[in-house]
Formats: structure tokens, C-alpha cells, sequence
């Protein structure tokens, strides 16, 4: 079973919802008993920085994604919430990667919004999947290179489009409205 962590966050029905697609079940909780029974761990979401870690800590979900050993994979504000620090509310997060989450500048619009590609390096996460390929994306903030990159993207900036650490994967674009190109990230990451 497949588990979808619950913390206020919008956007987790679309990964349900993609998850379907690719004929996956999974369920939306942020019951700890639960959790602990999944195979697999997403953190999605579209919010705040500080609003959504207050819920993890209160609900001690934090303890619980520090620890795991399962393949969890952050997605968008998921993946900020994973960093060190996030300039967003100056928010401590839960450092798993060790790199800090900034705000982009005003040099172009903001927020980071529609199909971009990125630079992949060699990640089971990107198994038949091409840098060329187009992602979708939607975030004002974004982490900064570091040595867990495997993806990178220029908007403004460079900036790590995917991380990967130990068991813990992320990504600032949303594979669930990727289309194709989301949907193989999507299976790639039930395989591992």
C-alpha cells in the first residue's frame, strides 16, 4: 500500500488521482499506525512552509519521516519541507537534505509556473525518462544546488529539481501533472 501523508497541504487528490492512473491504490492519512504499514511514503503538497511542518511536529510526523527506511518521495512543497531551512516564514525544516529553501528574486515572474525541462543525472527515479522531457512545475521558492541534486533546472536560477538521499527522493516539479513524463517518475518510484 502506497501512503499519502495528510498535513494540510493542497494538491494530494491529483496524486491519488495519478496514482490511479497508473493502477495504484493508496490511501490518505496521517495516522501514524497506518503509515507504519505502507510500503511506500509521498509527501505532496502545494502551501507554507511553517503551517505545514507545525502539523507534521503535532502529529509527530516528523519523528516518523525522519526515521523511515521505506522509498518516500517528497513532491513540491514536500521536497522544501525535507531541506534544512526554508526563507518562507524562516521556517526550520526537517533536514534530511542538507541545502536551504529561498525565495526567488523578482528578475522574472514568480511564482515558477508551467512546463520546463530539467538536467537529470543517474537516479532509478529518472529510469526511461529524458532530460528533455517537460515537467510541470509551480513554486515561488526553490532549493539550492547541492551534493543530493540528481535533477537540476534554470528559472531564474539553477536550482535542484529532484533530490535523493538514502531512501528519500523529491521533486519541486509535480510528476502527478506531468503527464507521461510524471506518470514513468511515478512507477519508477513504486519499483525501488
Amino acid at each position: 500500500m502506497i501512503a499519502i501523508i495528510k498535513y494540510n497541504a493542497g494538491n494530494i487528490r491529483s496524486v491519488q488521482n495519478a496514482l490511479i492512473r497508473i493502477g495504484q491504490r493508496s490511501i490518505v492519512t496521517d495516522d501514524l499506525s497506518i503509515l507504519e504499514k505502507a510500503s511506500k511514503i509521498i509527501l505532496p503538497g502545494v502551501g507554507e512552509a511553517s503551517t505545514a511542518i507545525q502539523y507534521l511536529k503535532d502529529r509527530k510526523l516528523d519523528r516518523f519521516i525522519l526515521d523511515t527506511k521505506k522509498p518516500f518521495l517528497g513532491i513540491c512543497l514536500g521536497l522544501q519541507l525535507m531541506c534544512q531551512h526554508s526563507e518562507e516564514s524562516d521556517t526550520t525544516c526537517l533536514g534530511i537534505f542538507d541545502t536551504m529553501v529561498k525565495k526567488f528574486s523578482n528578475k522574472a515572474k514568480v511564482p515558477h509556473m508551467g512546463w520546463n525541462n530539467f538536467e537529470k543525472l543517474d537516479s532509478p527515479l529518472f529510469e526511461k525518462v529524458d532530460s528533455l522531457d517537460d515537467v510541470y512545475y509551480v513554486h515561488s521558492y526553490y532549493a539550492d544546488i547541492c551534493h543530493y541534486t540528481i535533477a537540476t533546472c534554470d528559472y531564474i536560477t539553477p536550482f535542484s529539481s529532484a533530490l535523493q538521499k538514502d531512501n528519500y527522493y523529491a521533486t519541486q516539479f509535480h510528476p502527478e501533472k506531468s503527464a507521461s513524463v510524471g506518470e514513468q517518475i511515478l512507477k519508477n518510484f513504486i519499483k525501488l
